[in-house]
Formats: structure tokens, C-alpha cells, sequence
């Protein structure tokens, strides 16, 4: 049963047996392995979405399992549904003193709202949060920052919604609400302030890059890219495309360079996706070879500036001083991955408005 060459090597060797017998068994279970494989399939399944035409090559693998990975964060969503109103129902802004926004709500979708931003935001300190240890008919008080800040995203996330559609609902409906962002807490994760120089041992360009931080997410590259491309309205910018351009590094073309590589990064942790999920790498500068994910995207870092620059800023005066930036006690500001979260669709493309129509306008609401 054996093959031949086993048993010639036994009649010649008959005190060392087990060298062939351990090539023997590995071949024996090579051969198993590959029979499983091609039985049972690839144990390390992948799937794959494509992000452009058909035979670019533009999809992005990624493993079944990391596919299925919920973000543990959707179990903690509290949502409610609305309260239809039939007519005559009366209004919180007759009900409530010093509703400004909001006050065309019938009452028991106003407070059926204020509960749910408790859930959102302050689950632990409930309404006081916001209104402080009060009287209920004293909550119209504006002593406290929080509810002045409240107030105001309030407005915001109306805004992203009614004017950010072709953003926040590229795929499908899903909207924002207060929980994209805050997931619980007061102040909502991934937040970002303004740095400045990091590198203290150098003068110049060098002084915000090759030291690790946040905003670079954890690599050498400039640390101000947040502030110059989500902030300040800085083309975003690679090479340039003429050949054999004669730069040297701290030149202008290079900085952007730099600064636009670590803005990418950024972007990419940010939704767990790669380069030619936007991009087609064999012509990054051509936009007519992109995806359309590049589109939602390219929109997505306008809205961002909007958010940073018209909502969020305006705030500085608003806040205590430990809310503020630790070097130049800035405003917190918004980027992808404080919606985001490391996915593709912030909480995985729930819809967040389905339930929450106050919030998806700043005209009336449509009730369902």
C-alpha cells in the first residue's frame, strides 16, 4: 500500500524511518488541506463593492467578517414614534416660556423630542443638563451654556439636513439627528482644536510635522491639516503636473502635498475605507475617472467647512474655559470621523430622521 520508494528506503535504511515519514504525513496533509479548501471554499471569504466602471479594477475587498461588524453603538439608539397630530393640539411655544426654536411643535412632540436629546446626549444627568436643577416652569431660563449650545444644534442639524441632502442622503434617506455625533455623551468623540506647532525642536514648516498626534492620526505628516482644509477653505492640493518641477521641501507644492496626504489619511480612517474607494489610483488628480463616492465626499468637506465655520465657531464665547481648545482655547469643530466613526455610513446607515421629522426641517414638520 505504501509507495515504492517508502519501502527501498526501509530495505536501505532500516534504522531511519521517520524523514520519510514526516515528508510522508506533510504531503499527506497538504493534500487534505487543498481538498478542504476546494470542497468547503476559502475559509478567509471576502467581499467586494465596487466603486467604479467595470474593468478598472476599482472595487474595495474586504473581509466577510469585518463586513459584519456592527457598530455597537446602534444598540444604545433610543428613538420613539411621533405623535400624528390631528388638529387643535396645543403648541409648546403657548404651552413653554422662551421656546425659540421649536415652538411649533404640538406639546407632546415637543417633549417627546426634549426626552429623546436627553437619551442622546445626557442619559446620566438627564434634563438638568440642559436647564439646570430647576422647577419645570423655570426651564425657560438661559442660565446655563448647555442649553444656549443646545438651542443652537438644534438649528444645525436642521440645517445639515434641509441644505447637506445630496451628503447626508446620497444612498439612501438617513439623515442626522443629535446621536450621530454625541452617541451618548455630552460632548460628542472625535472632536478637534487647532494645535499649532508640534515639533518644538524646529522653526518653520517643519514645526507641525514629525511628531506624532491626533490630527495626523499618528503619523509624521503636518498636523494642520484639519485646520487648513476643514477650516480655513485651503485648495486641496497633491502635485503639480507639470514634470521635473524643480521644489525643494518647506516649497508651497510640497507642503500641500503633504498636508493633503494627511487630510487623506484622515479621511480614511475616518470612514474604514481605502484610496480608490473615491479615487482611480492610476490618475488621482482626474476627477472624471473618480468615483461617485468622490462627489459625496467633495461635498461632504463643504459641509464640514459650513458646520466649522457658521455654527460651531461662532460658539467660542458660549463656553466655559475648560471646554475649550488646551493651546489656543479655540472651539471644538467638527470633521468626518465625528459622524463617521470608522464606517462607511455614520451608524451604519440607520435612518435617523425616520422617526424625528422636527429635525429633518426648519418648516413644519411632516408627519407620517
Amino acid at each position: 500500500m505504501l509507495p515504492k520508494w517508502f519501502d527501498e528506503w526501509n530495505k536501505k535504511n532500516p534504522v531511519d524511518i521517520y524523514r520519510p515519514a514526516i515528508l510522508l504525513g506533510t504531503l499527506g496533509g497538504v493534500v487534505f488541506a487543498v481538498a478542504l479548501v476546494v470542497t468547503w471554499g476559502q475559509p478567509f471569504a471576502t467581499d467586494s463593492m465596487q466603486t467604479g466602471p467595470r474593468g478598472t479594477g476599482m472595487s474595495v475587498p474586504e473581509f466577510e467578517t469585518d463586513l459584519a461588524q456592527a457598530d455597537p453603538t446602534i444598540v444604545d439608539y433610543y428613538t420613539e414614534a411621533v405623535f400624528v397630530p390631528e388638529g387643535g393640539e396645543p403648541l409648546a411655544g403657548d404651552v413653554y416660556e422662551n421656546v425659540q426654536v421649536l415652538g411649533g411643535l404640538t406639546e407632546d412632540n415637543f417633549n417627546r423630542l426634549m426626552n429623546a436629546i436627553t437619551q442622546w446626549v445626557s442619559p446620566e444627568e438627564g434634563c438638568a443638563y440642559c436647564h439646570g436643577d430647576l422647577a419645570l416652569e423655570d426651564y425657560g431660563q438661559d442660565n446655563l451654556y448647555t442649553k444656549v449650545v443646545a438651542r443652537n444644534m438644534i438649528q444645525m442639524t436642521q440645517a445639515i439636513n434641509e441644505n447637506w441632502d445630496a451628503h447626508v442622503n446620497a444612498n439612501k434617506q438617513v439623515g442626522v439627528n443629535c446621536y450621530t455625533c454625541h452617541r451618548g455623551q455630552n460632548v460628542p468623540s472625535d472632536i478637534w482644536f487647532q494645535l499649532g506647532p508640534v515639533n518644538e525642536s524646529v522653526e518653520g514648516w517643519a514645526a507641525i510635522q514629525n511628531r506624532v498626534t491626533v490630527l495626523s492620526q499618528s503619523t509624521s505628516l503636518p498636523s494642520d491639516a484639519l485646520e487648513r482644509y476643514l477650516l480655513n477653505y485651503d485648495q486641496i492640493a497633491v502635485h503639480d503636473l507639470e514634470s521635473r518641477v524643480d521644489t525643494q521641501p518647506g516649497d508651497p507644492t510640497i507642503q500641500d502635498t503633504e498636508r493633503t496626504y494627511s487630510l487623506m489619511n484622515y479621511f480614511s480612517n475616518s470612514l474604514g475605507v481605502n484610496c480608490v474607494f473615491c479615487h482611480n489610483s492610476r490618475a488621482f488628480y482626474d476627477g472624471g475617472q473618480n468615483t461617485p463616492q468622490w462627489a459625496t465626499a467633495s461635498l461632504g468637506i463643504i459641509m464640514v467647512q459650513e458646520i466649522n465655520n457658521d455654527w460651531l465657531v461662532p460658539l467660542q464665547d458660549v463656553y466655559p474655559e475648560h471646554r475649550l481648545g488646551p493651546v489656543f482655547a479655540d472651539a471644538p469643530k467638527a470633521a468626518c470621523r465625528t459622524c463617521h466613526k470608522g464606517y462607511q455610513q455614520p451608524l451604519q446607515g440607520t435612518n435617523m430622521i425616520a422617526d424625528w421629522p422636527e429635525l429633518a426641517t426648519t418648516g413644519a414638520p411632516v408627519y407620517e
